[in-house]
């Protein structure tokens, strides 16, 4: 199973923030849309994203002025990236060995999806579901 398959599940919407939203503004996104992450965009370029881990530290070490940064200024620059084609095994090993819990899908240089791991987690589960369902078929008609 690849990361399309989970994209065709759930959608392609992804909500974005631009670089001079403010961190309170992100939270609120982030709460509304019960999502733990968003991408950072400037037009249709990835410059990075802000995950409710990134405004928890920034509020444990900067304390309160941590709503008044901005996206641009608090996001994580330096990102994974998936493709549609990327393996479900090799998104978890990827978010698993990196730390991150959110994965953007780009194809060329375009934004097409964001990827949990509970995403990825789901998927793996259902694929394994599908699997254990055709060995108990096959034993049963063996």
């Amino acid at each position: 199973m690849t990361i399309a398959a989970i994209l065709r599940h759930k959608g392609r919407e992804v909500f974005t923030v631009g670089p001079s939203a403010t961190i309170a503004e992100v939270a609120a996104i982030l709460t509304r849309k019960g999502i733990g992450a968003v991408p950072v965009m400037d037009g249709r370029q990835l410059l990075g994203i802000v995950s409710e881990r990134d405004i928890v530290r920034s509020l444990h070490t900067v304390g309160a002025p941590t709503l008044e940064m901005t996206a641009g200024q608090l996001m994580t620059r330096s990102l994974q990236r998936a493709s549609p084609k990327t393996t479900i095994i090799e998104a978890m090993r990827q978010m698993t060995i990196g730390r991150f819990r959110h994965v953007p899908v780009m194809v060329d240089d375009e934004l097409v999806g964001l990827v949990s791991i509970g995403d990825v987690v789901k998927a793996r589960i259902m694929e394994q579901d599908a699997e254990v369902d055709s060995l108990k078929a096959y034993i049963a008609t063996a």
